[in-house]
């Protein structure tokens, strides 16, 4: 026995059950043979006697209306005719008319007709040829005139004529006086005995219609665009260069005042039996002796410089990303770039002024200032 998926045997067995009005399990399992032949809750099918009537069967409603509808459709009788005879109470008769002859498709015959005999004929003369006299020369036009009464310049207005005269195979003078609006000119007369020669074609333009040109001129744009939004960006030449060239000429006149102002005579020459007290570096390394006096040499000497001054710089950048060149919009980067100079400045000023003999804290208006550079330019005493 083929097995039937579940699915299939379920809508199988729901189709069954509405159309012979029975609860879907006793159909389910009529299907899967879980009920046998000796099931005494079906009804069971007499076949009549010999004689007697066969009994229609009986049919639910719904599939009564349905199997009626589509035997009225396809019969082209009326529904109720057809649900009477499936309930045996009359038959139905259907009326069956006759096909219609097809007519009959008879060749009509086809009477030759004799051909008449060709009749020769004279042919016809040729028309005569008109003799168009030349107007007058396109040079020989005011040019100058007629494109100030067009409102065009003179070159455009004579390539715009030849052009419309060579399309349409006038005169350039028909074609101008079209334009302009001025009456044709005068056809030349045409000598004795001569055909008189064919008026020239003239486009004629209604009064309320204005002209239109398909040539004008227009002003070139400018190469370099204008553009009113302001923007934070300057041409390198003259801003940037002007001010560094200003700022330039300002730090070498500081430079030569202070070189003459503040004197820094050589010294004797060193003698490592005479230790000078006190003994400072050079002032661009007075920032670190000081923190030699706070923090151990590793730290101050090491630790301090690497950290801070070299790799604290160096992420400036990458800690701050801004792309703006604005002041306003980086106050991370200026305070950090401020914190770092301000340190070094303190700590420069401290060890130049404020350290006296034995590198010990001091006032340099009490005891003066304990620094080879600036001993004989400020003194306190």
């Amino acid at each position: 026995m083929v097995e039937i998926p579940e699915e299939l045997l379920r809508r199988s067995a729901e189709a069954r059950a509405s159309a012979t009005g029975r609860p879907l399990d006793e159909v389910l399992a009529e299907m899967r043979g879980d009920v046998g032949e000796t099931i005494t809750d079906l009804p069971v099918e007499v076949a009549p006697a010999d004689g007697e009537p066969e009994h229609p069967t009986i049919l639910p409603d719904d599939l009564l209306q349905r199997e009626a509808a589509a035997r009225a459709k396809a019969l082209g009788v009326a529904e109720a005719d057809v649900i009477a005879e499936l309930k045996g109470e009359k038959e139905l008769v259907i009326a069956v008319a006759e096909p219609k002859k097809p007519p009959s498709k008879k060749t009509p015959k086809v009477k030759k007709v004799e051909k008449a005999p060709a009749v020769e004929t004279a042919p016809e003369p040729a028309p005569p040829v008109e003799v168009v006299a030349p107007a007058a020369a396109a040079g020989e036009l005011d040019w100058a005139a007629a494109a100030s009464a067009a409102g065009m310049t003179e070159k455009l207005l004579r390539r715009s004529v030849e052009a419309k005269a060579k399309a349409k195979g006038v005169d350039p003078a028909v074609v101008l006086a079209e334009m302009t609006g001025s009456p044709p000119p005068a056809a030349p007369t045409a000598p004795a005995g001569a055909a008189p020669a064919a008026p020239a074609a003239t486009a004629t333009i209604p009064k309320d219609v204005r002209p239109q040109r398909l040539l004008t001129v227009v002003k070139a744009k400018a190469i370099q665009q204008v553009k009113t939004t302001p923007t934070d960006k300057v041409s390198t030449w003259p801003h940037l260069l002007l001010i560094e060239f200003v700022a330039l000429l300002a730090i070498t006149a500081l430079l030569i005042v202070m070189s003459v102002v503040i004197q820094a005579p050589l010294l004797e020459a060193a003698n490592a039996n005479v230790t000078p007290n006190p003994s400072k570096a050079p002032w661009y390394f007075l920032g670190l002796q000081e923190l030699l006096t706070y923090f151990d040499p590793q730290i101050a000497g090491v630790t301090v410089p690497t950290i801070i001054g070299l790799l604290g710089f160096m992420a400036i950048p990458y800690i701050d990303r801004n792309p703006s060149n604005k002041p306003a919009d980086r106050k991370f980067a200026i305070f950090m770039y401020t914190f770092f100079i301000m340190g070094a400045a303190t700590l420069t000023i401290i060890g130049t002024l404020f350290r006296g003999r034995g590198f010990n804290f001091t006032y340099p208006w009490t005891d003066g200032i304990f620094f080879d550079d600036l001993k004989d330019w400020i003194n306190f005493e």
